[in-house]
């Protein structure tokens, strides 16, 4: 069973930047993807980048050119720059494989205008 484990989540001031990282363990596929999410409060939970084994990634629009997610082996970063108020949400750290889906607990990015 696969296990992540998130950090780097807090408050920040727009303008400013924040990373966030996932470590995974027990990954036994060696094709998976591992990405972010995020949820904002009221509305649905939404893809904000993902980084799949092949080394190809996607982003959301919103995010594009402020955001970057990088992987090393089982551990995916993102590192999020010229943050915005319209940025805060629960970030969520997701595995996929096509047949197993695991998601991390979570952790809030609050950003003050």
């Amino acid at each position: 069973q696969v296990q992540l484990v998130e950090s780097g989540g807090g408050l920040v001031q727009a303008g400013g930047s924040l990373r966030l990282s996932c470590a995974a363990s027990g990954i036994t596929f060696s094709i998976n993807t591992m990405g972010w999410y995020r949820q904002a409060p009221g509305k649905q939970r939404e893809l904000v980048a993902a980084f799949r084994s092949g080394g190809t990634t996607n982003y959301a629009d919103s995010v594009k050119g402020r955001f970057f997610i990088s992987r090393a082996k089982n551990t995916v970063y993102l590192q999020m720059n010229s943050l915005k108020p319209e940025d805060t949400a629960v970030y969520y750290c997701k595995y996929t494989d096509g047949m197993y889906d695991e998601w991390g607990q979570g952790t809030k990015v609050t950003v003050s205008s």
